[in-house]
């Protein structure tokens, strides 16, 4: 199967990427920084990665192959920017990864209704997707205590479950909660 066929050649571009992140999800999980991000929330951690285009560009297959250089990351998650601004690019990445046993987590600034109610290409993400902590980062509602989560509107959900549902479905597992 060539590249081009498998969805390979597909290009992201981001602002960087981070092997075996702790504090993106349980476990040791590669994140992937997209780049771009119409929400602007004050108090953002990742301001820098606002500006559309002002990343580099990465082909799918250039990133899978940084992925599988760590035999111990069996978890990726995809945080802002606003990966939903490259959902359909995303989603080929997510559904290789996904058929290969990893756990695809993301954080949006959009609710899961929003992107329920969305375009195709953030639907076919929000398919591909185990894991969404959704909702803009709210600097009033910040808490340090929070698992995964920045302030306390952001919601862990299930999304096969929410899929399911047609309806946001919280995340359950101890694993995420951190209550182990």
């Amino acid at each position: 199967m060539t590249a081009s066929n498998t969805g390979w050649a597909v290009m992201l571009n981001l602002a960087g990427m981070i092997p075996e992140s702790i504090v993106d999800g349980p476990g040791l999980r590669m994140t992937i920084f997209c780049q771009g991000c119409p929400r602007h929330c004050e108090g953002c951690q990742n301001p820098e990665t606002w500006e559309f285009g002002a990343g580099k560009n990465f082909s799918v297959s250039d990133v899978l192959e940084y992925i599988h250089q760590d035999p111990l990351c069996r978890g990726v998650t995809l945080s802002g920017g606003e990966p939903f601004e490259q959902a359909e690019d995303l989603a080929v990445m997510a559904r290789i990864l996904k058929s290969e046993g990893y756990e695809i987590a993301a954080y949006s600034g959009y609710t899961f209704e929003e992107l329920y109610r969305g375009d195709a290409a953030r639907k076919k993400l929000l398919s591909e997707l185990d894991i969404l902590i959704d909702g803009p980062f709210l600097l009033s509602k910040r808490s340090l205590s929070l698992n995964f989560r920045g302030s306390e509107n952001q919601r862990i959900l299930n999304i096969p479950a929410s899929l399911r549902a047609g309806k946001a479905v919280p995340e359950t597992s101890a694993r995420w909660l951190g209550k182990y």
